[in-house]
């Protein structure tokens, strides 16, 4: 038998090809349990060599299933959630399902237009990061989700994944800490954002617990983005400062702006200037210094997502939130200004 045209080979071609009923030929397709095995590889060969692919609307139409997910993602610009949705793709296509990507820009409303088409499209079940703090279409959703990222913990009697930020800040507090930079500047996201509330409250925590008022912390707000950063770091330098300058920013993308703005002004980073960074995107490793960054774990955070959607679609979900441990990078972007460093030349002030 051969393909005519263009035309896509038919379950009724695989069944001529295997010399088996068409019925037959559809159970072995299917994973059915009560076929000959011998039956089930020579209905498979078939289908290989015909080049048939099941259609999946129709299966969909008999199952219930789409076999379609969708991931709501805040900015698909920034390669954290790029890697999100890579570790998300990856794990659905090992269950043959594909992966709905939207971006909600941050904007609340985009995000609801997002979910209406996710419903429209009938997808089995969604990964969401909720971007406002009354996110009502949550009760209207109607299908399995799963939520991610920092603002998931306001919803506690849902499934979500994340990482766990109270453990990234003190990680990179402390490692600044040890290096002699005891009172970190900060370079956060906008006031509205609730991941600048919960970076902001573990840095607290972390300054109380050392004896360190939280108040002496000088802070700038910006854009979590390169421009962002960049001009966070200007208004930054342009304070009143003696010495070496020290610099915890809420991402690496708005750390990339700064080591940008600190070249600007003719500064040097480590010599002048320490800065460490905040999800571990891979452009860090590239910088001038390296960026010396507390990694979020992007990718599993994808991966753990579709599993935690998986059991909602199924109905063995036990509601909860997963969070999941960062890690320290360490490259050149951190001066060492500890009692135990190697004399630093004149010019190195305190952190």
């Amino acid at each position: 038998m051969t393909k005519r045209g263009n035309r896509r080979p038919t379950i009724i071609d695989v069944a001529a090809k295997a010399g088996v009923s068409k019925s037959t030929a559809a159970r072995a397709l299917a994973g059915a349990a009560n076929i000959n095995p011998e039956t089930r590889e020579r209905v498979l060969r078939a289908a290989r060599l015909a080049g048939y692919e099941r259609n999946h609307l129709a299966v969909g139409m008999r199952s219930g299933r789409s076999g379609l997910l969708g991931l709501v993602i805040p900015d698909i610009a920034n390669p954290f959630w790029a890697e999100v949705a890579r570790g998300a793709q990856d794990r659905a296509a090992e269950n043959d399902i594909s992966l709905l990507v939207f971006s909600s820009d941050w904007d609340p409303a985009k995000e609801a237009t997002h979910l209406r088409a996710l419903r429209r499209a009938r997808v089995d079940g969604a990964i969401i990061n909720p971007v406002s703090d009354s996110f009502d279409d949550l009760d209207r959703f109607g299908l399995p989700f799963v939520l991610i990222g920092s603002s998931a913990e306001r919803f506690p009697e849902t499934s979500s994944v994340g990482s766990d930020i109270a453990q990234a800040v003190r990680l990179g507090l402390d490692h600044l800490a040890a290096k002699g930079h005891a009172a970190p500047s900060l370079i956060l996201g906008p006031k509205s954002r609730l991941a600048r509330a919960r970076f902001l409250r573990s840095v607290h925590q972390h300054c109380i617990e050392r004896d360190i008022d939280p108040a002496i912390l000088a802070i700038e707000d910006g854009e979590y983005t390169v421009e962002g950063g960049r001009l966070a770091m200007q208004r930054l330098l342009s304070r009143a400062h003696v010495g070496h300058v020290a610099v915890f920013a809420a991402n690496d993308m708005m750390a990339i702006g700064a080591l940008m703005a600190v070249r600007e002004a003719g500064l040097s980073c480590p010599d002048d200037v320490s800065i460490l960074g905040f999800d571990g995107i891979p452009a860090g490793a590239f910088t001038t210094p390296g960026l010396t960054t507390i990694a979020k774990p992007g990718r599993e955070m994808g991966i753990r997502a579709v599993e935690g959607l998986f059991d909602e679609i199924e109905g063995r979900s036990e509601h909860g939130r997963i969070y999941l441990p960062c890690r320290l990078i360490e490259r050149a972007s951190l001066a060492d200004l500890s009692a135990s460093a190697p004399q630093r030349k004149a010019g190195a002030g305190r952190g």
